[in-house]
């Protein structure tokens, strides 16, 4: 019984470290997967190197971005951060 109670606070930190931490990231990990296989043809996108464009096709892995001079750029799906509105 002593060995629970001294092991009582590490227990609570990792409990609260799970909440806290690990918990709310697989949730935006989550949407982040979610939107980036719902991209559809014609929606404006930012990567995460600061691109913005429009998606100009799509294919299982990559995404193909049009910027607003005609320049089109090869993507793999992953580097979508963002769908504009």
């Amino acid at each position: 019984m002593d060995m629970l109670i001294s092991l009582s606070p590490i227990i609570l930190m990792f409990v609260i470290f799970y909440f806290l931490l690990i918990r709310p990231q697989q949730k935006r990990q989550k949407q982040v997967k979610q939107m980036q296989s719902e991209l559809q043809k014609g929606q404006s996108v930012v990567t995460i190197g600061g691109f913005h464009g429009v998606v100009h096709a799509i294919d299982e892995n990559t995404v193909v971005i049009q910027s607003g001079d005609g320049t089109k750029l090869t993507y793999d799906r992953s580097a979508i951060r963002e769908v504009r509105q």
